[in-house]
């Protein structure tokens, strides 16, 4: 495997020993296929950051850990790295710890690891639970910043969350529903990945809140336990079809919006209004295809800038102190689409 690192560049980039990576690169056996994943990764990983960067002055390697769905977890990575040049004076090295679904306990585990090995900053989204809330506070023990990204967790020792008001979203979803049903008849599925985020707990908080003061007649049918994931949330969303037929809107909370498109088509119902969140490729997609009404969006490389500046003013590379970053929301129709995704033939 041709590359340019050194081997104790690419055990750092992976988290493992040097004598660990130089089996794997070598090909002498000995190592999980998983590991070796990680080495082959690790390697890619540094491919992509030093072709963005050349390294200099003073570096941090942080850690992004995230329970998500590939789609958004994917357009995370790529947001961070695109933002790579601009993060002076210091520049930013990052490992990924990325995964769909799982326990609990695999998920600290990861971060107990972290904690071991050191990093000069984790950038974390993570369920709302006792167990993480415990291992954020291991993390902060040993000296290494936390940052929540999108959901939060804030009673554990984490420095700032950064995201949108996940509660005013809601409320602004709830207000485009009940603008574009009117006071015409259906009730509105709310799909949820998982009820342990408190990002997508807030945000059913403030739809239903808003949306029973503003259309008290509307009904709310709930769904959840899909992690967001397309081959889950199909079948939740056939069932839940079946079982209302009066079901004629949609507010996407966790994603997984193909699969409640194609849902709706498999049974000939029709989605009147349907409202989501985060513009990936998915919802890009369907927003050119007129099946999605409205996509709820947060300028993700924002984000990750404004994280990577809080690690570096924990560690003093920038004055201030740090402080929470609260992301405007930004309602995107088939008709205002950045550049970057074409609008639909009209």
């Amino acid at each position: 495997m041709g590359h340019p690192f050194p081997i104790r560049e690419i055990a750092r980039q992976a988290g493992l020993s040097e004598a660990t990576v130089d089996r794997v690169l070598n090909g002498r056996g000995g190592v999980r296929e998983s590991t070796a994943r990680e080495v082959h990764q690790a390697v890619a990983d540094l491919r992509r950051q030093h072709a963005q960067i050349r390294l200099g002055g003073r570096t941090f390697m942080i850690d992004i850990v995230m329970q998500a769905p590939e789609r958004f977890s994917t357009a995370v990575r790529a947001a961070l790295e695109a933002e790579l040049p601009s993060l002076r004076p210091a520049v930013m090295r990052s490992r990924f710890h990325f995964r769909e679904t799982g326990p609990v306990a695999g998920l600290v585990a990861g971060l107990d690891r972290i904690a071991e090995r050191g990093s000069q900053g984790v950038l974390l989204k993570a369920p709302d639970v006792p167990e993480v809330t415990a291992a954020v506070g291991r993390l902060v023990a040993a000296g290494i910043p936390v940052v929540t990204l999108v959901t939060d967790l804030p009673a554990s020792g984490r420095l700032a969350y950064v995201g949108i008001d996940n509660r005013a979203a809601g409320a602004t979803a709830a207000y485009l529903v009940g603008q574009w049903l009117g006071d015409g008849p259906g009730n509105v599925l709310v799909t949820i990945s998982r009820g342990f985020f408190r990002g997508e707990e807030e945000r059913e908080m403030g739809f239903r809140s808003t949306l029973r003061a503003l259309r008290p007649q509307r009904a709310l049918v709930e769904i959840t336990d899909s992690d967001g994931l397309d081959d889950t949330l199909r079948e939740l969303v056939l069932g839940a079809l079946r079982r209302d037929p009066e079901i004629r809107a949609v507010y996407s909370i966790g994603g997984g919006n193909t699969a409640t498109v194609e849902a709706f088509d498999a049974l000939g119902r029709e989605c009147r209004v349907f409202v989501a969140h985060d513009l990936d490729q998915d919802n890009s997609r369907l927003l050119r295809e007129g099946r999605l009404s409205a996509v709820l969006h947060h300028d993700l490389r924002q984000d990750m800038r404004h994280a990577c500046q809080i690690v570096m003013q924990a560690h003093r590379a920038l004055p201030g102190a740090a402080h929470a970053w609260p992301s405007p929301i930004q309602v995107i129709t088939p008709y205002n689409t950045p550049m970057a995704f074409p609008r639909p033939d009209h």
